[in-house]
């Protein structure tokens, strides 16, 4: 039997060479857990899992902890950043001291976004629109391929500001939708940490910066993008349940109100009916003793004295009602 002989080839993959072997699946994107973790971005991980918690689903309800939280974590991103990044001194300041003008920055922008309310909606709006701005950029990179570093910058500026001003005309609306999803993208990244390393924030570089001939991502980062605004969804859907249960508690409390207020206006008047009805009845009985009774005829106004006479003895056992209410 005839066997052809393939010629021999240097390469450098690390395989045993047989040619006849498949080709081994894609290392890539084979998810292992970290080796060894470190206890700071685990506890930073902590903490944004629950600020992406109470942005989600509480973030209209707690509107004023939710603006302050935004300036804060906004403001003092920028600045860190702008001062570990760029050398704004003369001399490199220390992570310590970056750290510590960040968080001082952050603090003031933070009380002005919840004590100035278009301030803080008009931030909400600013992160709707990016954070629907970096979805549609990862989602479109199959099939999109920006030229050049300005268009993603320029689509994302729009939105944000597109973003902002419907924020600002329509308040209640938005913001529940910009809480729940950059809730929701808070917590996918956190998850996106823990399986793979921010491997979808790295990507979310890359695109910025148009790098052409990108690797394509694994199968659980599309997982994870897709799982942003299913988890959006949800958290507009619970809002929305906890403020229509919050208009049926005032409604039922103005209710009680209006009531309470209604029989405080009865009160009076039945007072004046009750000592009217006193009154008639102390008549009837004045005269009724002033009459003399005859043995033989009885005139009319015999026959109307008991009737008088009955009326006091119930007026005065009559209590009025609105003593037994208060």
């Amino acid at each position: 039997m005839d066997s052809t002989l393939l010629p021999l080839t240097l390469t450098s993959d690390p395989r045993p060479f047989n040619q006849q072997l498949l080709e081994p699946p894609n290392s890539r994107c084979v998810l292992e857990p970290q080796a060894n973790p470190e206890l700071a971005p685990i506890l930073v991980c902590a903490l944004c899992c629950c600020f992406g918690i109470i942005y989600c689903c509480f973030g209209y309800r707690c509107f004023k902890a939710v603006m302050f939280l935004s300036g804060l974590l906004s403001g003092a991103l920028v600045i860190f950043l702008l001062c570990h990044k760029e050398q704004v001194l003369e001399t490199q300041l220390s992570l310590e001291v970056t750290a510590g003008i960040a968080l001082g920055i952050g603090l003031l922008c933070g009380l002005v976004t919840m004590l100035v309310r278009s301030v803080g909606l008009f931030l909400t709006g600013l992160l709707l629109g990016l954070t629907l701005g970096i979805g549609i950029l990862l989602g479109t990179e199959p099939i999109y391929q920006p030229p050049s570093a300005w268009v993603p910058a320029g689509g994302l500026v729009g939105l944000a500001l597109l973003g902002a001003l419907l924020t600002l005309r329509w308040p209640r609306p938005f913001t529940v939708l910009g809480t729940a999803l950059l809730g929701a993208a808070v917590l996918v990244a956190c998850a996106d940490y823990f399986l793979e390393g921010l491997a979808l924030g790295s990507r979310l570089g890359q695109r910025l910066q148009a790098l052409a001939a990108l690797p394509p991502l694994c199968w659980y980062s599309w997982v994870l993008l897709g799982t942003w605004p299913a988890v959006g969804a949800l958290g507009v859907l619970a809002q929305w349940k906890l403020l229509a249960e919050e208009r049926g508690g005032r409604a039922n409390v103005i209710l009680s109100h209006q009531r309470r207020h209604f029989q405080l206006l009865q009160i009076p008047q039945q007072e004046a009916k009750w000592h009217r009805t006193t009154s008639g009845a102390g008549l009837c009985e004045g005269s009724s003793r002033h009459q003399r009774p005859t043995t033989n005829s009885r005139s009319h106004a015999d026959s109307v004295a008991p009737v008088c006479s009955l009326g006091s003895q119930t007026a005065r056992r009559q209590i009025p009602p609105w003593t037994a209410k208060l």
